[in-house]
């Protein structure tokens, strides 16, 4: 999945984020998607579309998480809220052009500026259509989540470039109740999950609202996220990108904690995106090598006085070998 600018559980993400009509939608039977780009437009209008809210669960190895979320659509806004309810005391809420993260114990507030989100990244219908190129994608029947009738959707992947995927929409309206993200041994790597959901529910405005008015006064306000990206040619190359994965975006953008304007280029397949970095190296600058926090895999390497960062929702090998191909055009 593409990376989001929502501060929350990466995974979280998916299950919030279109151009129907609500009432055409949940008046009138819906005809199952039958393909695999049908059920991905299907699922992204859904989640933008509809009002619901519910508790989701996030898992990422031995590591849970509970949130109560909020979603709100009126006449094409969105706003959104999200509770934890376990650990330490958080509240994000996204609205017109910001998103803001509340953490009551630390006193402070992160406000960083709203980017466009979605399910999964926005390539056109012909880079959709051509999933099932190195996608196996099936459905696998329906079952129940969280008291509602789903259907499952699975893409496997053709090569070891990629993770497999499943999912659980709703039949009735296609939004998404559940999302897994599997290793090439069929191990869960990430999970989400709605433990409860309303559909469709009266969702006043006060409801995805702040708890706090206003920001109380002792609270320290930080301001962040990434600056703009100014689209253009940065002058580098990616040489070994999978097959399947195109070119999405590319350009100039400041970041903070960073003194000077990076490169970011980001590739896509449909279901994830990969993003890199490319930035003046400094002496300050030791973390070289792999990282990884669950599906999220990261390699920084050395390219002659630049930094090459890679990060993306796929297996290490492929973020290793698309960061050793960068290089100067």
């Amino acid at each position: 999945m593409m990376h989001r600018g929502f501060a929350m559980p990466r995974a979280l993400g998916r299950a919030a984020i279109g151009f129907v009509l609500l009432a055409a939608l949940l008046a009138a039977p819906r005809v199952r998607a039958q393909d695999a780009a049908a059920w991905l437009t299907e699922v992204t209008q859904a989640a933008r579309l509809l009002n619901y809210s519910g508790t989701v669960v996030y898992r990422q190895g031995d590591r849970v998480e509970t949130f109560r979320l909020t979603h709100l659509n009126d006449n094409g806004q969105e706003w959104e809220k999200l509770v934890s309810l376990d650990g330490p005391a958080r509240e994000i809420v996204r609205s017109g052009n910001e998103v803001r993260q509340y953490l009551p114990e630390a006193k402070v507030v992160r406000i960083e500026p709203r980017t466009i989100r979605n399910v999964f990244p926005s390539l056109s219908a012909e880079q959709i259509g051509n999933l099932t190129q190195f996608y196996n994608y099936r459905r696998i029947g329906g079952e129940r989540i969280a008291g509602q009738t789903v259907d499952i959707v699975v893409f496997e992947p053709k090569d070891g470039l990629r993770y497999a995927h499943k999912f659980w929409s709703h039949t009735s309206t296609g939004l998404l109740l559940k999302a897994r993200l599997l290793n090439e041994k069929g191990e869960i790597i990430e999970e989400f999950s709605f433990s409860d959901v309303s559909l469709n529910p009266k969702i006043d405005k006060e409801s995805v609202k702040p708890s706090w008015a206003t920001v109380p006064p002792d609270w320290q306000v930080k301001r962040g996220g990434p600056g703009e990206v100014v689209l253009n040619d940065t002058g580098w190359t990616v040489a070994k990108v999978p097959p399947g994965f195109s070119k999405i975006m590319e350009g100039i953008r400041k970041l903070p904690g960073k003194p000077n304007p990076v490169a970011h280029i980001v590739y896509s397949d449909g279901l994830v995106a990969i993003s890199i970095f490319i930035e003046p190296f400094t002496v300050t600058q030791t973390q070289i090598g792999l990282t990884q926090a669950g599906g999220l895999a990261q390699y920084t390497t050395r390219s002659d006085a630049f930094l090459v960062t890679v990060l993306g929702e796929v297996p290490p090998v492929t973020v290793r070998q698309i960061a050793q191909s960068v290089a100067r055009r």
